[in-house]
Parts: C-alpha cells; sequence; structure tokens
C-alpha cells in the first residue's frame, strides 16, 4: 500500500484476540521533502454507524447508557451516555444503524438521514463512523430495547427532553464524543426561541405555578393573568377586556392550562385575534436561546 508521500515498509500483526492490532512501520515524506521512519500501532476493529433518535413537537431525545471498560479504568464511573450506534459488520451503514436502533433502544424508526462521517480517534482506530439522525414517535417503540445480553449488552434506554440533554453536556454528564457530536447537530433541527413573555391562564392556580416554574427554567418569562370577577378577579366583563388587551400588547404568547375555562377563554380569543402563538401544553414551548 503506497500513496506518494507514504511508503508502507512493514505490517506486523500484534494481536487478532477481539479485533486486530498491528505494527506498521511506514516511511512518511515530510513538507520539506525529506522521508521519515516511522512506526505506529493501529487498531482495526471495523467501522460503525450511530444515530441520534430525536421527537420535535416533544422536544425529546433517545439515548442509551451502558457500561464501557475503558471509560472505567480511566476515571469514569464506567456508564456512558451515548447514541445508539453499533459496527457495521458488512452490512451497509443505513440498514445496519436500523437493526442498532431497534435492538437497542426498542425504536423502529421509519426513516433515518446521514448527515456525516468522522473518524473518532485517527491516532490509533482505523473507525470510520457513519451519524444519522431520525425523528421517532411514541408508537415506533416495538420492544423494550436493551440490546443483546449474550454480547455483554445491558442497556438502559432513557427519553430526555433536548434541553436537557445539552445541558448533561455542559455539565460532563454526557462525555461520548459521537452523542455530543449529533446533539449539537440536532441544534439545527430544534433551534431554540428567544425568551418570550408568556401569559399563563386557567383556573388551576397550583399547576400554573408549575408551570411558570419550568418556563422559567426553559428560559421565558411567564405571567400569571387575572380570571374573570365570577372566578375571583379584576372586576366586570368590560374592564376585563380592555385589561386583557393591554396585558397582550406587552406579551408574545398565551399558555392555557386546564382546558376550556371561563376566566380563560376571553383571554385566548384575545391573543387570537391578535395573531399570538398559543399553547395548551408547556412541552409545546421552544427552550429559549441563553441570553
Amino acid at each position: 500500500m503506497h500513496h506518494r508521500n507514504v511508503r508502507i515498509v512493514a505490517q506486523h500483526l500484534l494481536s487478532d484476540n477481539w479485533y486486530l492490532l498491528k505494527k506498521i512501520d511506514f516511511e512518511l515524506q515530510r513538507r520539506d521533502g525529506s522521508w521519515q521512519a516511522l512506526s505506529r500501532e493501529v487498531y482495526d476493529r471495523g467501522n460503525g454507524a450511530t444515530i441520534a433518535l430525536y421527537n420535535l413537537a416533544q422536544r425529546t431525545v433517545i439515548l442509551i447508557r451502558q457500561f464501557r471498560i475503558p471509560t472505567f479504568v480511566n476515571d469514569h464511573d464506567g456508564y456512558l451516555i451515548e447514541t445508539a450506534a453499533g459496527l457495521l459488520d458488512n452490512a451497509g451503514p443505513e440498514e445496519r444503524i436500523r437493526l442498532e436502533a431497534e435492538e437497542e433502544t426498542g425504536y423502529r424508526v421509519r426513516s433515518v438521514r446521514k448527515v456525516f462521517e468522522a473518524f473518532m480517534s485517527p491516532g490509533s482506530v482505523t473507525e470510520r463512523l457513519h451519524f444519522f439522525v431520525g425523528e421517532y414517535q411514541p408508537e415506533d417503540r416495538v420492544s423494550a430495547g436493551g440490546g443483546l445480553a449474550d454480547e455483554g449488552e445491558d442497556i438502559e434506554v432513557l427519553e430526555l427532553p433536548f434541553e436537557q440533554a445539552l445541558a448533561m453536556v455542559d455539565d460532563g454528564r454526557i462525555m461520548d464524543g459521537k452523542t455530543i457530536m449529533l446533539l449539537q447537530y440536532l441544534k439545527q433541527i430544534m433551534p431554540s426561541s428567544p425568551a418570550l413573555t408568556i401569559v399563563l391562564a386557567g383556573a388551576n392556580l397550583p399547576a400554573l405555578q408549575t408551570c411558570a416554574g419550568e418556563l422559567l427554567q426553559a428560559g421565558h418569562f411567564p405571567l400569571l393573568a387575572p380570571l374573570l370577577a365570577n372566578e375571583g378577579s379584576v372586576g366586570d366583563q368590560a374592564h376585563y377586556h380592555e385589561y386583557a388587551k393591554a396585558l397582550l400588547q406587552r406579551c408574545d404568547a398565551v399558555l392555557c392550562i386546564g382546558g376550556e375555562s371561563a376566566g380563560a377563554d376571553p383571554l385566548v380569543e384575545l391573543a387570537r385575534q391578535r395573531g399570538l402563538a398559543v399553547y395548551d401544553d408547556p412541552r409545546e414551548v421552544p427552550a429559549a436561546r441563553p441570553r
């Protein structure tokens, strides 16, 4: 095997116990034109594929947690959170990643899309990894997943809010390279919104307060809307109508909790007339960009 500036001199098989470990003697032509004799150990375990499963409506991702002995012996507890992945084993990348996704996560993905390829540890490992993304729906889950016990796999399946997964990268709970790369790629598919001022409407005060806390954590500004007089509020309907109009002039969206409500419905109707976004589930509200 030769290239115009690389000459393979000799290859020595060091191990074929699991995959192939070789010592390769070669000559490399340097940029100044001189040739240098070098020797490196190279581990050939084949090529692989990995996939990020995401749900756009729920803004969630499917990840897995499994034990990895190389991380355990390098100052980690060994339980790595990752995207589903596997070696190709003579299959095509798309065929293999569909099989691996179902085997490890239990989800039978309808459509997958390849986004790029990368060498993950080119200083010593030959592996070229094929990266995929695929949108999943709850009904796509056909089994519990978990991997193959006879191959030593004991995989825990995790469904996480996308923003939580990103936070886990920031604080070190996710340290797997391929997973970090795919989560960063998903930012293009699931972009965050600007910080929104969101009016919360409904008759269930504890639920509204809980929702307000979730929106604050997601980077937004929640406001609890006062109700009509017959639900404990600010005055008669005419006065409330004028108040709601003034409030909505300063807001971006309305989130109505708990279904139809005599107090919330007029506010929602006004919001629709003004062309504001109206949500009925806090999970529909995209997270805000960091300020």
